[in-house]
């Protein structure tokens, strides 16, 4: 078997295939790498003229595209013509957890990647690498296996051969770039050397020999849940820490930053915030309890489980906190929210502690006008189920008569948006938000004014001077003295 890799085909054109593959594509400039998708509006939004137009956000994203596409680098809808082509294929496509039927709220939907699979058996020529690409559940590659040689032998024309690797992206959202291009490590689990080796050839273009590790399928797909749900685990004990500290009077920034000088423990994934967002957390915990609960291990289950149930409790209490501080109600009152990805320098809402937050507020009878500078507007109306309304072209006395409603704005740089609101509330770390000018803002809205900091980014004195009065996560100190 030739194993020299000339052809790439990515099944799946979103936040891991698209960034994966660009990357790959500038370190492998003689390997012709095409990205397919049955989206063609997320084809085309790849291939627009407009790089800010991209379907991701990620930094660096757009200056790589503009290097390599039509050069080894092709977005289309050509699923077959790519896998007929293509001597490695990676399936890159979600794998969101199941919301019905058996291990409902737990296990992963792989309808998508045993989709992908059947593509594959059925249009792929002579011997091909099937790369998990995608997060999946423990043992998802005997599933591919049994499908692409099932179907390989039901089509009786040609004799296939194919090799199923798990390599498992760990990327962090706002930093992908980077890691893809500076890695800790990069995973290839198997059982056929050959074609590991085949790819590891491929990252050895640009990541040192020594970050390159060889497992078997099993352990790479159980790495990989298990790396997440530990990071997971960090932002949820962090995050429970902050509620003892606002009630003995500790800061939770001066416990962070002692606690991270133990080498055993380190500093990463210990800034407090709203809870842990994004695609995989959540989903890979759940998985990992999931397959806890199908093998017997109750206690292990139990154990993995009460880091997601910590998270949501943290969510839900943040949306109590600030209901408390205005007085018992938000009801008909003006919040702003500043901040709805779940985390800055990402446009990627999934899972994000903003969508609870605004929903618990928006039940509660809030008007909120949210802001974020790279979340669109329908992007926010899918998320909260609710449609919008132009709340800033309402008087403010009818302002006042409207409930649980919601807005978007593009930008805050018009700081009448702050007139008559009564909290501004800090969801996600964005850098614009560390330079807004509170003594301006103070004048527009209705006193006692309150900045709620959920990031930890605002500079206290400044906010306090204002006029404000502040909280901020994880802060026993919390200055009330405005409101007096």
């Amino acid at each position: 078997m030739n194993f020299s890799v000339k052809r790439v085909c990515c099944i799946g054109a979103g936040y891991v295939g698209g960034p994966t593959m660009a990357v790959m594509s500038l370190k492998c400039p003689d390997i012709l790498i095409n990205i397919v998708d049955v989206n063609q509006e997320r084809i085309d939004a790849w291939n627009s003229d407009d790089l800010s137009k991209l379907p991701i956000f990620e930094p660096g994203l757009d200056d790589i595209v503009k290097k390599t596409r039509g050069r080894n680098l092709f977005f289309s809808t050509r699923i077959k013509e790519s896998i007929e082509n293509a001597d490695m294929i990676f399936i890159s496509v979600n794998t969101p957890t199941k919301k019905k039927g058996l291990g409902a709220g737990k296990a992963s939907d792989l309808k998508w990647v045993e989709a992908c699979a059947r593509e594959v058996a059925k249009y792929s020529k002579g011997d091909t690498v099937v790369v998990e690409k995608s997060t999946l559940p423990v043992r998802t590659a005997e599933v591919i296996q049994k499908i692409l040689y099932s179907s390989a032998r039901k089509s009786g024309e040609e004799i296939k051969s194919f090799k199923v690797l798990s390599n498992p992206e760990f990327l962090a959202e706002g930093t992908a770039i980077n890691d893809l291009l500076n890695p800790d490590r990069v995973l290839i689990g198997g059982d056929d050397e050959q074609s590991m080796l085949s790819l590891k050839e491929i990252y050895k273009e640009w990541v040192p020999e020594d970050k390159i590790l060889l497992t078997n399928i099993w352990s790479s797909e159980l790495a990989k849940l298990t790396s997440n749900a530990f990071l997971a685990q960090r932002i949820s004990s962090i995050n429970s820490i902050s509620a003892i500290c606002e009630v003995t009077g500790a800061d939770i920034r001066e416990v962070s930053r002692a606690i991270g000088k133990d080498s055993r423990i380190g500093s990463k994934f210990l800034d407090s915030g709203p809870g842990f967002g994004g695609s995989c957390f959540k989903k890979d915990i759940l998985n990992l309890v999931y397959l806890a609960d199908y093998f017997g291990l109750k206690e292990v289950a139990n154990f993995w489980e009460s880091v997601v149930e910590i998270n949501s409790w943290h969510q839900n209490r943040i949306a109590k906190i600030v209901v408390n501080k205005l007085f018992g109600t938000v009801s008909n009152k003006k919040l702003v929210i500043l901040g709805f990805a779940f985390k800055a320098n990402t446009n990627d809402t999934r899972e994000s502690a903003a969508i609870n937050i605004c929903k618990n507020l928006l039940e509660e009878g809030a008007n909120l006008i949210i802001h974020d500078p790279k979340v669109t507007s329908s992007q926010i109306e899918t998320d909260l189920h609710k449609r919008p309304i132009n709340l800033l072209g309402i008087e403010n006395s009818d302002l006042k008569e409207k409930s649980g409603e919601w807005c978007h704005i593009d930008t805050i740089d018009n700081i009448d948006i702050f007139d008559n609101a009564h909290a501004v509330i800090i969801l996600t770390e964005w850098d614009e938000f560390k330079h807004i000018n509170w003594n301006s803002i103070a004048l527009k809205m209705d006193p006692p004014a309150w900045v709620f900091d959920a990031r930890s980014i605002v500079k206290p004195k400044k906010v306090l001077d204002a006029g404000f009065s502040l909280w901020r996560l994880g802060d026993g100190f919390e200055d009330e003295k405005n409101i007096l």
